[in-house]
């Protein structure tokens, strides 16, 4: 019978969680009478007998995993485990590193706003936009203007139409309450430029 020796510890590692599931059997955990075994190169070894596939494993040093459980007979590597868990965890760190939080900012114009404050708030928008970061566009209605919702409408539309290099219109405008309401989101091919700045509301 096989002692796992140095591997014992590892034996259990599989329920610390990690890239490979908790389900994942290694060593003595593997109760089939055969497997199908790569090496730890990627070569075929063939189906061999549980009992030679963990001898193999022990002696090279390594541990026997079960990657394809579904199979019939089940494909088993050899590996060292806890080596490749930790590769693993450094990579999935590594990518988390590297995606980009998506971060929605928001914009907010009057329906009757004048040309020069129009270029500044479209100025923002096109900084968020280039620096990869979704724009909540809200046109704020007051009095009377709240029978006028196609002003507000044409507004976002121009507004889409001039950013248009670099977003598209996510979200379609909406009317929500005095407010209406049209996200706007850069488009994939676009990369970040340099970190937007909040800019001032009104």
């Amino acid at each position: 019978m096989w002692a796992p020796g140095r591997n014992e510890n590892r034996k259990h590692s599989s329920d610390q969680g990690g890239p490979i599931s908790s389900e994942t059997r290694i060593n003595d955990r593997i109760r089939v009478p055969e497997v199908r075994l790569v090496g730890p190169a990627g070569e075929q070894v063939g189906i061999v007998r549980i009992e030679d596939a963990l001898r193999l494993a022990q002696e090279n040093d390594l541990d026997l995993v079960e990657v394809a459980p579904q199979a019939r007979p089940p494909v088993c590597k050899l590996m060292d485990f806890g080596k490749f868990k930790y590769e693993s965890a450094q990579k999935a760190r590594e990518s988390r590193r590297n995606q980009q939080l998506t971060v929605i900012k928001e914009q907010k114009l009057r329906p009757k706003i004048d040309q020069h404050d129009y270029e500044t708030k479209k100025g923002h928008v096109s900084r968020f936009l280039a620096a990869g970061n979704k724009v909540k566009v809200t046109i704020m209605f007051r009095g009377r203007e709240q029978s006028r919702p196609e002003l507000g409408f044409r507004l976002l539309q121009k507004l889409a139409d001039d950013v248009t290099e670099l977003g598209f219109v996510e979200s379609s405008p909406k009317q929500d309450g005095r407010n209406m309401i049209m996200v706007l989101a850069p488009h994939k091919n676009v990369k970040p430029k340099a970190k937007a700045e909040p800019a001032p509301e009104g």
